[in-house]
């Protein structure tokens, strides 16, 4: 998959000043591939401590003022980068842009679910009930992750949603309505498919957020009802499989915000 994500960077049109790898602890021979295919590439290696943690690392180690993520198994599309660049410079007040995307499952392209369609301007209320910016899309710049701050290495799973409502509650985010990367997914490793309940992530999130008081009334109220739904219904299932120290700690939760 690496190798793939590697191939679609260097078939850009636009080429980047600098690629990074950021190797979370793996064990499948990765640093000799780079070093034997992609030696120009930077390539750091560090023990497994999660997306969160190999994301920021590679933050700390590029030094351009623009940023661009790629997860191992997604692909860019040829004319991604130049695409956006094209469209911050007709649009030089936005410092994020991100991206349509397809969808494959299992080597078929399939049709991407509305609830996923992607927006831009003002969108935090757009993501308040899930990721609504794919990582392997984004191109930033570094001064947002500097005033708002990185990855939450606390979080297993949900960190990009997390970011995502920090970064649209403070900043316009830019968006190029045609996809410009193939976003694999189905494969067993997938970290969406590595934890069960993905809302209780959220629902973290979403409490982080509106504790830290620097919300607008506006969001503030939106953030609080969409924790309300998602601590009520994550309420519902734990209660239903008899999880009585997780019903009590949400009931309390729902109490507390209502």
């Amino acid at each position: 998959m690496l190798r793939r994500a590697l191939l679609s960077v260097y078939a850009q049109t636009l080429l980047p000043t600098e690629i990074t790898v950021i190797d979370d602890g793996s064990t499948d021979g990765t640093e000799q591939m780079l070093h034997r295919e992609f030696p120009q590439v930077a390539y750091c290696y560090q023990e497994n401590n999660g997306v969160s943690a190999a994301r920021n690392r590679g933050i700390e180690q590029s030094s351009g003022n623009w940023l661009a993520f790629l997860d191992s198994d997604d692909e860019w599309l040829p004319e991604k980068l130049a695409t956006q660049k094209a469209a911050l410079s007709a649009h030089p007040d936005y410092k994020i842009c991100h991206t349509e995307e397809n969808w494959i499952r299992h080597g078929v392209q399939v049709r991407v679910p509305k609830k996923y369609a992607k927006s831009g301007g003002w969108i935090f209320n757009q993501c308040l009930p899930l990721c609504a910016v794919s990582p392997s899309t984004l191109l930033i710049k570094r001064s947002v992750l500097h005033d708002i701050g990185v990855f939450d290495t606390t979080l297993p799973a949900c960190e990009d949603y997390d970011l995502w409502l920090r970064i649209a509650a403070n900043y316009p985010v830019l968006l190029v309505a045609q996809p410009q990367i193939n976003k694999h997914g189905g494969h067993e490793d997938q970290l969406s498919m590595a934890f069960w309940g993905m809302d209780r992530f959220r629902i973290s999130a979403l409490q982080k957020i509106i504790d830290g008081g620097q919300l607008s009334e506006q969001n503030q109220q939106a953030a609080v009802a969409m924790l309300l739904k998602k601590a009520a219904i994550y309420l519902n299932g734990v209660s239903k499989r008899g999880k009585t120290d997780e019903a009590d700690y949400y009931q309390r939760l729902i109490e507390r915000y209502e």
